[in-house]
């Protein structure tokens, strides 16, 4: 099968590309270092040409809502509109489990890049992610200020981006009727995010105190520590666990 892969050279994209590689599908790479804006749509047509299922796993440059709702609508427009000329039967689209249950920020622009890609003419499969372990990392990176690193008070189900690009992978590639309820896939157990942030430091042998904070004014606040980002019983959950692939991977 030819499968274009949006967001080709991102953290799950690349894996996307290399599943579907292992499994010998073609692949086509969508991202601006192969010459190709999905923002834009630059020289997206041709990219489309023979493709049968369109990936989209593309992030855009900033976490803020009104500049990520933007890239994802401009996406989705260009990739439906382009895909349906081309001949595109279906797309799976990458998002982030619960997000139907916040008011703003970038999990608003998620449920925006949700209800586009529903409405196009493409029929669009939505694949829920938990936060990845690689999340984790750069969550720390945000909150350092001198000595100390502050992430959100969060539950949540990490998961490795290997394992949802597997997950995206299948629903890609398996025949029949796209479903039209959202899957979810998570990890294997829910962790609090402080403490993967706490083992991460750890791991990696620095001196860095973790702090989790939270802002009671923002009802999204009390959401991610009420477990609003866990996934629901019909989901599918995979390892590693995040200690599993610290292991393995953290240097």
């Amino acid at each position: 099968m030819r499968i274009g892969v949006a967001g080709a050279t991102g953290r799950v994209g690349r894996h996307i590309v290399d599943v579907l590689s292992a499994a010998k599908h073609q692949v086509v790479p969508i991202s601006r270092s192969t010459g190709v804006d999905v923002v834009t749509g630059a020289n997206l047509a041709k990219a489309l040409e023979g493709v049968a299922c369109v990936i989209d796993a593309a992030t855009g440059p900033s976490p803020e809502e009104k500049p990520a709702t933007e890239f994802f609508t401009a996406a989705t427009r260009n990739l439906q509109e382009m895909g349906q000329r081309a001949g595109v039967q279906r797309i799976v689209v990458l998002s982030i489990i619960g997000v139907d249950r916040f008011k703003g920020g970038y999990a608003a622009a998620k449920r925006a890049h949700e209800r586009a890609m529903r409405a196009g003419p493409i029929p669009a499969v939505i694949v829920r992610a938990a936060q990845f372990h690689e999340f984790v990392a750069q969550l720390v990176d945000w909150g350092r200020k001198g000595d100390v690193a502050y992430v959100p008070k969060m539950k949540t189900q990490l998961v490795a981006a290997r394992a949802v690009a597997e997950k995206v992978a299948l629903v890609a590639t398996e025949s029949g009727t796209p479903t039209q309820a959202p899957l979810e896939i998570a990890g294997p157990r829910v962790e609090e995010l402080v403490d993967a942030a706490r083992k991460l430091v750890a791991r990696r042998g620095e001196s860095l105190r973790i702090e989790d904070v939270s802002d009671p004014a923002n009802p999204d606040d009390v959401l991610y520590a009420s477990g609003a980002l866990l996934p629901g019983p019909g989901a599918t959950l995979a390892g590693p666990t995040f200690d599993e692939w610290l292991r393995s991977t953290a240097r």
